[in-house]
């Protein structure tokens, strides 16, 4: 028998443009709260990447579904993957969970949707966990991401899972993690109940603004523990933009795995280990 607390489910309906759009998440345990976001095509499974670490250590884990996403509706317009639509999904849902002062714990996509909402709201954010980040501030210039995520849209519309799953891993990926990725990216795909809703994702939130000016980082006191990715060959997530988010806040901490170890972002034990002792530093209990 479990002794972890008991999963709430919880649906959360979003008034969209005379229709209606429902987040589905999770709600467990009574402490702390920490609001988990996940990444573009991911979902809410994948940014602690199912440990119960944090649960068993007694904090309260709130997690859902991006739109389009996992379990959740896509929106009735195909092209409302701003990151305002999905700051304000994050609003309705800590409303509709009661949730005043929120741990952000964003991975990615999530991260940038975090921090946007704790530029808005920091008075209400006690501590703060960048998984990841790749929003620089700017859209990137050299055209890179743009050009990679609209490949992997029109792929995934042409070709389906199959396909999608040979092109998603870096060519230069090390052989000892190939198989494993390779098994995570069909898992992570076959978990989405509106497949089809993907692709839009894919083509309009890299090219989204999530906030303005990374200078605007430097004003942010929240406590902040940013979780780079070494690997050379992962150019979506590049390590210069966790360094950068190190630099620019006044508040941080920069962790990132030792050379020729897989990420901390992918071994959810070890994440949670980190974000709980961080979590301990600044003196946000579970």
């Amino acid at each position: 028998m479990s002794d972890l607390p008991e999963t709430r489910p919880f649906e959360v309906v979003r008034e969209l443009e005379g229709d209606t759009m429902t987040l589905r998440g999770e709600d467990a345990g009574e402490g702390t709260p920490l609001v988990l976001l996940h990444g573009l095509s991911a979902d809410r499974r994948n940014v602690l990447q199912g440990s119960n670490y944090l649960l068993r250590r007694g904090y309260r884990l709130v997690s859902y579904d991006a739109r389009g996403h996992g379990a959740s509706d896509p929106p009735p317009n195909p092209t409302a993957y701003e990151y305002a639509d999905l700051v304000g999904d994050l609003e309705l849902v800590l409303a509709d969970r009661e949730i005043e002062r929120p741990v952000l714990i964003g991975s990615s996509m999530g991260a940038a949707t975090a921090m946007a909402w704790t530029l808005d709201h920091p008075d209400r954010v006690p501590a703060l966990v960048q998984i990841t980040p790749a929003f620089g501030g700017v859209p990137r210039s050299d055209g890179l991401e743009d050009h990679q995520w609209e490949r992997f849209a029109d792929v995934l519309e042409s070709g389906g899972i199959d396909a999608f799953v040979e092109i998603a891993q870096p060519t230069d990926l090390p052989d000892r993690w190939r198989d494993a990725a390779r098994t995570a990216t069909r898992q992570r795909l076959e978990r989405h109940e509106h497949l089809d809703a993907i692709p839009n994702a894919l083509r309009t939130v890299p090219r989204s603004l999530a906030f303005h000016g990374i200078e605007q980082l430097e004003g942010l006191e929240v406590p902040t523990l940013i979780v780079g990715d070494r690997d050379e060959a992962e150019d979506l997530h590049p390590l210069e933009v966790a360094e950068e988010y190190a630099r620019r806040l006044p508040n941080s901490e920069l962790i990132v795995e030792e050379e020729g170890e897989s990420p901390i972002a992918w071994q959810g034990g070890k994440l949670s280990k980190a974000i709980d002792e961080f979590l301990k530093r600044v003196g946000v209990a579970g």
